[in-house]
């Protein structure tokens, strides 16, 4: 027994001496630790890398988009009905080709009153056989009108611009739309709606023609579109600054009045109306809508899904 009291006794003198109190630290560890940062201040939440593009983008401000991306082709509008549409609907115009000794009837005389108005077309006067060279034959009807390349946006413009007005980036994709004319009523669209640019694949997609820019009804004039090789990288590159990608199918797990995701920034992806969205850009979507059709149409033109989506979405937009 008195082997076992020294043995205590000897672990007790190693120590440095009975402890009082807690010297505050218990209290201080009951204390809080202050509000709960605001999510774009929380590292890896979603609004936190929103805010860090939003912030790159600041840094990298840019007075005016750059138009990195890659030039369309230069095009011919022949024909007096369709040469007279262009210049009343505001498609750009270099040059207005005029054939020599031509009858100067009421529709010649209209379509030089408007390029006249421009101030900035050429008019230039060429025999019927240069015009049908130019042409490669078409009936020309004594007019062409020569149309610039469009100057496409880089897709990161299109955020930059967002950015830029203090929005959530709105921004509608089409894969597979084939129609000029289904692009520039989307173009119109996406200016209606407050969103802030579309985005072409280069292949097996229309481009901007002179039949979008009059589909458009001049808003392809302020409203950005980007041309991408590939669409699906350009989405991937879209969701790594923060947005949503959704993209629209008739067999979607959501509808669109119940998609919560559609209230942040978003990527709305339009497929064609016969094959829908492809099989990479399906899977790399983060969700996918429907529609909700109480009348059991199949399908809805490519130009009025994207008029009936970005409706939704403004709607919430003014509700916030």
């Amino acid at each position: 027994m008195a082997g076992n009291s020294q043995r205590r006794n000897r672990r007790t003198s190693n120590k440095k001496g009975a402890t009082v109190g807690s010297g505050g630290q218990r209290r201080k560890g009951l204390e809080g630790k202050g509000p709960t940062p605001p999510a774009s201040a929380r590292k890896g939440h979603k609004k936190n890398r929103i805010a860090a593009a939003q912030a790159k983008h600041a840094a990298a401000r840019r007075p005016a988009p750059r138009r990195g991306g890659p030039k369309g082709t230069s095009e011919m509008v022949v024909g007096r009905n369709p040469v007279f549409e262009a210049l009343r609907d505001g498609v750009p115009a270099t040059t207005l080709y005029v054939q020599q000794f031509i009858d100067n009837d009421e529709r010649v005389r209209d379509v030089l009153k408007l390029a006249g108005d421009r101030g900035n077309i050429n008019l230039m006067e060429a025999p019927r056989q240069e015009l049908d060279r130019m042409t490669n034959g078409l009936n020309h009807q004594g007019l062409v009108l020569q149309v610039p390349p469009y100057e496409y946006a880089h897709p990161e413009d299109l955020t930059a611009v967002a950015y830029d007005a203090h929005e959530d980036p709105l921004i509608v994709a089409l894969d597979g739309v084939t129609d000029p004319r289904n692009l520039g009523a989307i173009v119109r669209s996406v200016s209606a709606f407050g969103g802030h640019g579309v985005v072409v694949p280069e292949r097996r997609a229309a481009g901007m023609t002179a039949g979008a820019w009059k589909s458009s009804a001049g808003t392809a004039a302020r409203t950005p579109v980007s041309r991408v090789t590939n669409l699906t990288r350009a989405l991937e590159g879209f969701q790594k600054e923060g947005l949503t990608v959704v993209g629209l199918a008739a067999d979607g797990e959501h509808t669109v009045e119940d998609l919560e995701a559609l209230d942040g920034p978003v990527v709305i992806v339009i497929g064609s109306e016969g094959k829908g969205l492809g099989r990479l850009v399906g899977e790399t979507c983060d969700y996918r809508v429907r529609i909700s059709m109480p009348g059991g149409a199949e399908s809805l033109n490519a130009g009025v899904a994207a008029g009936i989506v970005l409706y939704e979405v403004a709607r919430r937009r003014t509700r916030r």
